[in-house]
């Protein structure tokens, strides 16, 4: 097992590629910390899953936009396992509109979510990396930061600064022994696909621009957030690593 004796936290782990995530480190070896803001029942089975593989486990009801929420969510992870080893930043939403019709609400929350959030976790597990001399951080990010998207111009912004975002956190814990990769998903098979009113739309749109003319699933995501995670990973650090099928190129 490639994180035996490791603690992580995964933000947004209770659906899409944050369950599979939270499974596939807990396969791993990994005791997790997941995250939710509104799905409490979907967490707690995650919960039930991981420890019926003999991991510990434990959900935190946590908007992670709000700094205070997230310094109270690691807390009580780092109260629960002894210490963090891994974070990954996964909980993102979107909200979109084209950019002529996008409220300033619109743009604030995705903004404040997306990016904020993201800040809000690493600055409270970036001391305990740094003198620990060790960590793992790996940040979700998009094809559609590297590129943009028509309609969803909050989102794109979003992903596009997380990107930056982790280049920069690399630099700045690298001499810590601090891995920080972020991840590029394209279109991924979710329930928020599935649910989608327009999921049929989606998918022939994607296809026209998967190279391998199939839609990823969360675990194929999930495979590589943990090898990012693991010291075969050790001299990789401020990469994007696109898991899209080749539709970004």
């Amino acid at each position: 097992m490639l994180l035996q004796g490791k603690n992580a936290i995964v933000t947004g782990g209770s659906q899409g590629i944050g369950t599979a995530t939270c499974l596939e480190l807990a396969k791993e070896g990994a005791n997790v910390c997941l995250t939710y803001r509104r799905h409490a029942d979907e967490a707690r089975a995650v919960v039930d899953q991981i420890e019926r593989m003999g991991r510990k486990a434990i959900c935190v009801a946590c908007d992670i936009a709000v700094f205070a929420e997230a310094e109270a969510a690691v807390k009580t992870a780092v109260e629960a396992f002894g210490r963090i080893d891994i974070l990954v930043n996964n909980a993102g939403m979107n909200w979109d509109s084209v950019c002529w019709k996008m409220s300033e609400e619109q743009w604030d929350r995705v903004i404040g979510v997306n990016l904020k959030g993201y800040f809000n976790f690493t600055r409270q597990v970036a001391p305990l990396f740094k003198d620990q001399k060790y960590g793992k951080i790996i940040n979700i990010t998009s094809i559609n930061g590297m590129r943009g998207k028509f309609g969803q111009t909050n989102y794109s912004a979003s992903k596009a600064g997380i990107i930056g975002y982790t280049k920069a956190v690399a630099k700045e814990l690298g001499a810590f022994g601090v891995n920080v990769n972020a991840v590029a998903p394209g279109l991924i098979e979710t329930a928020m696909l599935k649910e989608s009113e327009a999921r049929d739309k989606i998918i022939d749109m994607a296809m026209a621009e998967i190279v391998l003319k199939r839609v990823g699933q969360p675990e194929e995501l999930a495979s590589v957030i943990a090898f990012l995670a693991s010291e075969k990973a050790r001299h990789i650090t401020g990469e994007v690593i696109k898991v899209d099928g080749g539709q970004y190129i």
